[in-house]
């Protein structure tokens, strides 16, 4: 029988879960606020290093989604590059999470970012990121599903390259944003809040396994963001968020009552539907593609730290006398 090799990563060192990106995105602001109380930080097994830190303090002060522009869409290499007098807070303050964090695409950044969003759409918890083959990310989603069976959970790919990322979590090695809905902006929901703070203790839990040198292997679906859909008419499909939508199916209705039908070529999976965030944009919802991943076992390597001494012949001078 056949036994597949473990992919064999580095140890997962420091981490950083990051609340308020969003001003108005309360769960994770009140989450990171009580992990930092004093009593809360003993040490638990998690990480060696964990930093906790709301991202957009201006932002949660007023309790809006961003001051001058949206800080989650401030982190390309273009933003977080060389610093411009006058700019937008919330670019002058990517760069200091930058700073902080990273620098971007370094190897000095953190090993993990867990960024908490939460969305009014009826989402459930979702994993939105970058890769569809970042073994620790796909990992951590797969021991959430197996430790809170009762929540809906989906993976969410946005097939966008490392160069043009521009979250908070593409900061780090690894990344992830922690999508819980629903919720509206600016007030918390307790069943919203408690499946957050779940979901982060478990994600701590899986991170003290791996670098205790635990592995296994999992299978698990994963939506693929196609791209979003522009209106401003009504919802037909009001909270059916991943439901699969069909061609020729009710999907909107104007506001003189006539219904208007989706026309892709294909059935597709809705998401983010009525998000109230996206309607200075245009955006009703985003579609995606469901597709199978088979995320083989890894485990941890501890790289030891090996000084080299160079030897240097140093030439004595002796002296007859003094000069």
């Amino acid at each position: 029988m056949q036994v597949d090799e473990p992919v064999r990563l580095p140890r997962l060192s420091r981490a950083a879960v990051c609340g308020g990106t969003h001003g108005n995105e309360l769960s994770g602001v009140y989450l990171v606020r009580e992990m930092l109380k004093p009593e809360n930080r003993k040490e638990d097994g998690g990480p060696a290093s964990l930093l906790m830190l709301l991202s957009n303090p201006r932002a949660v002060q007023q309790c809006t989604r961003y001051v001058d522009t949206d800080l989650n869409r401030c982190f390309t290499h273009l933003f977080i590059g060389k610093s411009q007098k006058g700019a937008p807070y919330e670019i002058f303050r990517a760069r200091e999470l930058n700073n902080l964090l990273g620098p971007k695409g370094s190897r000095a950044a953190v090993d993990l970012i867990c960024d908490l969003h939460n969305t009014t759409a009826n989402m459930g918890l979702c994993f939105i990121a970058y890769s569809d083959c970042d073994w620790v990310c796909l990992h951590i989603f797969r021991h959430l599903q197996k430790q809170m069976p009762d929540t809906p959970m989906r993976f969410i790919h946005f097939d966008v390259s490392t160069k043009e990322s521009y979250s908070l979590d593409s900061i780090g090695k690894h990344g992830f944003a922690m999508e819980i809905g629903p919720q509206p902006h600016g007030c918390i929901k307790s069943n919203i809040y408690t499946a957050m703070r779940e979901g982060v203790q478990h994600m701590r839990d899986w991170v003290s396994c791996f670098n205790s040198g635990e592995s296994n292997k999992c299978y698990f679906l994963l939506m693929e963001n196609i791209n979003s859909f522009k209106t401003s008419k009504c919802f037909l499909s009001q909270d059916r968020d991943f439901c699969l939508l069909r061609p020729g199916e009710p999907l909107f209705q104007t506001f003189s009552g006539e219904t208007v039908k989706y026309q892709g070529a294909e059935a597709l999976y809705a998401f983010f539907i009525n998000e109230c965030a996206y309607y200075k944009k245009g955006i009703a919802l985003s579609l995606a593609r469901k597709r199978r991943v088979s995320v083989p076992s890894i485990r941890c390597v501890y790289f030891l730290q090996i000084y080299l001494y160079l030897s240097i012949d140093v030439k004595l001078h002796e002296y007859s006398g003094y000069d």
